[in-house]
C-alpha cells in the first residue's frame, strides 16, 4: 500500500497537466462548447443534469452486471469442459478462436432480428463479450499446473476429481482472474454498445440522445461515467482475487 501510495502520485500529476492544458486551451482558443468543451464545462453539466441520467447509470449497471455473469460463468464451465474432455478441446478449441475474429458489433442486427429489441439481444452481446477472455484464460491456467505436483499426485493414488480441485483449479485462478479483470472492462464498454441497438434507457441512450443534439459536453460526461464504472468494476475483481488468492506471492518491485 505504501508503494502504491508513492507511485500512484505521477499517474494523478499527468493527468492534472492534461486537464489543465485542456482547460486553458479551450479559454486561450476560445474553442466552441459543441466541438470540443471545457473540462470545467463537463463537470459542471455532470454535477447539474444528475437527475437527468441517473436512471441511464443504473440501468447499464444492471445489465452489465446480468451479462457478465451469465458470460463469466459460461466461459468458465466450457474451459473446465475443455480441459477434462480432451476430445472435446481438439474439436472445438480451434473454432473458438476463430469465432473472435467474428466483431461483436456485426452480430448486433443479427440479434436484433431473431430476438427482438427486449433485454435478451444485449444480455447475449455483453455475455459475448466477456466469455472469450474468460474461457481461454482459464485454459491457459489450466495447462499451467506444476506437471511435479501432478505427477506426485498420481502417484500418491488421488483421482481426477481430487487432481482437478486440489491442484488444477487451485492452479488456475490467477488465470481466471486475469480474464476476469479483462471481461469485467469489456462488459460495460458490450453494455453500452448493446444499448445502442434501441434501448430505452442506458449510458448508450444518453450518449445517442447527447450526440444527436450536439451537447458534447453531455456526450464526454457519458465517456467519463464509462471509464468510472469499468474501473470501478476493474478494482471490485482485484479485490475478490486478493481475498481468494491468499497463496499467491507479492512481487517485488
Amino acid at each position: 500500500m505504501k508503494q502504491l501510495m508513492q507511485k500512484g502520485w505521477k499517474p494523478v500529476l499527468v493527468l492534472v497537466l492534461l486537464i489543465s492544458i485542456w482547460e486553458l486551451s479551450s479559454r486561450i482558443f476560445q474553442v466552441p462548447s459543441w466541438l470540443l468543451p471545457a473540462p470545467s464545462l463537463i463537470f459542471r453539466t455532470g454535477v447539474e443534469d444528475w437527475l437527468n441520467y441517473q436512471h441511464h447509470i443504473l440501468s447499464t449497471i444492471r445489465l452489465t452486471m446480468i451479462g457478465f455473469l451469465i458470460g463469466s460463468t459460461s466461459g468458465i464451465v466450457t474451459a473446465v469442459m475443455l480441459h477434462v474432455i480432451p476430445a472435446l478441446r481438439e474439436a472445438l478449441y480451434s473454432l473458438l478462436i476463430i469465432s473472435q475474429n467474428i466483431p461483436v458489433i456485426v452480430l448486433a442486427p443479427l440479434l436484433v432480428v431473431w430476438f427482438g429489441f427486449g433485454i435478451l439481444p444485449k444480455i447475449i452481446i455483453i455475455a459475448l463479450v466477456c466469455f472469450f477472455p474468460i474461457a481461454v484464460s482459464s485454459l491457459e491456467g489450466f495447462r499451467q499446473t506444476d506437471r511435479d505436483l501432478l505427477h506426485y499426485m498420481k502417484m500418491a493414488g488421488a483421482g481426477k476429481q481430487q487432481v482437478f480441485w486440489k491442484l488444477e483449479w487451485p492452479s488456475a485462478l490467477p488465470y481466471v482472474f486475469s480474464g476476469l479483470k479483462i471481461s469485467a472492462t469489456y462488459s460495460v464498454m458490450g453494455a453500452v454498445i448493446s444499448e445502442w441497438l434501441g434501448a430505452d434507457q442506458g449510458i448508450g441512450v444518453y450518449m445517442t440522445m447527447a450526440s444527436s443534439s450536439f451537447r458534447t459536453d453531455r456526450v464526454f460526461v457519458s465517456i467519463l461515467f464509462v471509464i468510472v464504472l469499468s474501473m470501478l468494476f476493474f478494482s471490485f475483481i482485484m479485490l475478490a482475487e486478493k481475498k481468494m488468492i491468499r497463496w499467491k506471492p507479492e512481487r517485488e518491485e
